[in-house]
């Protein structure tokens, strides 16, 4: 039986194109910076970002850890909404690399998006000595765990320019920042613009095999590189690599906005089933995440009983996600309504 594997968007298989892409890739050793292709797939990311320059690394979370590291110092606070990845997802690397503390935020309306008021209500000055000091503001487009919600430009640029004037940096986790581009048909660019740093996916949405892309000033992009070595994140014939990155970078926005149309099928569907709980006007992207706690049933039963049926879901706490990619297809989704369906009526 053919899976229907909806856990991530990071379970895509690398299209055709990349492939040959893979083959014919012109390489050299990337950490003395004489790897064409990945060179190319930097100044194409900074170009498309608009950013002064741009470092290939290895994953989303080494990208995140990175910019944590240039733009702190031991002691200092990470403010962060409560369910962000950097928070949640990174093994506690902020503390065990950049000798920081997240400071996490709860976000009243549970949209995962922060106001400025209430980023400012924690932030600590350094006004008392045994005060820790905030050192950095991390926000998240599109919202992982809050079911890709999205920050808009306004938003992100309302709460750069109050936090520059306080002299503190702010860095976006941007691993699905083309998904919230399409939602909110802006581009990436805008959506970056006002940010110190970002970090995006090539390996999520995009479907590239491997990689993620951090970009800044040519400044912040020097330190980063350092950094990047020191994590172990040097590669050398890595063009291998980051074509496959340029071809999901030029390519693979087009087909987003089917990923969403097929989410939220998903989410209307879901919406009619006894003892779910999900409001599909809140899918604007390609994360589902539906509560099934009134269904009476354990979610890992749940999750078990779909994968024998060929569907591949996420459980956690009482609730499911389940994320759109381009290796499913709106069929694909019809069917894994139908074996929802048949689960819970079980």
């Amino acid at each position: 039986m053919p899976l229907i594997d909806l856990r991530s968007d990071t379970v895509t298989k690398p299209t055709p194109a990349m492939r040959r892409a893979m083959a014919e890739a012109e390489v050299g050793d990337d950490v003395y910076g004489e790897d064409p292709t990945v060179n190319r797939l930097q100044e194409r990311a900074a170009e498309i970002f608009e950013k002064e320059a741009a470092l290939f690394v290895p994953t989303g979370s080494m990208g995140n850890q990175t910019a944590v590291k240039v733009h702190t110092k031991p002691g200092q606070e990470v403010i962060i909404e409560e369910r962000g990845h950097i928070y949640n997802f990174e093994m506690a690397t902020m503390s065990a690399f950049s000798g920081c503390i997240a400071r996490p935020v709860k976000s009243p309306d549970g949209s995962g998006i922060l106001t400025w008021d209430e980023i400012k209500g924690a932030i600590h000055h350094v006004t008392s000595y045994y005060v820790t000091p905030t050192g950095l503001i991390a926000l998240e487009n599109s919202h992982n765990l809050a079911g890709g919600s999205v920050l808009t430009r306004e938003r992100t640029e309302d709460i750069c320019a109050r936090a520059h004037e306080m002299k503190l940096p702010v860095h976006l986790d941007g691993a699905r920042i083309f998904n919230a581009a399409v939602a909110l048909n802006d581009s990436v660019a805008n959506l970056a613009r006002p940010v110190d740093s970002v970090m995006f996916c090539l390996s999520k949405g995009l479907g590239a095999p491997v990689g993620s892309m951090l970009l800044g000033t040519k400044a912040f992009i020097d330190e980063a590189r350092v950094i990047r070595k020191m994590l172990g994140g040097g590669m050398r014939q890595a063009g291998v690599l980051a074509a496959a990155g340029l071809v999901a970078l030029e390519e693979s926005p087009k087909g987003l906005p089917e990923d969403h149309a097929n989410a939220k099928l998903l989410a209307e569907g879901l919406a009619g089933l006894p003892g779910v709980k999900i409001d599909p006007e809140k899918v604007v992207t390609n994360i589902v995440i539906f509560d099934v706690a009134e269904t009476r049933l354990p979610v890992d039963a749940i999750c078990a009983q779909l994968r024998e049926r060929g569907v591949l879901m996420s459980g956690f706490g009482s609730s499911i996600r389940a994320v759109t990619h381009y290796d499913v297809t709106r069929a694909d989704i019809e069917t894994a309504l139908r074996e929802v369906r048949s689960v819970l009526a079980n």
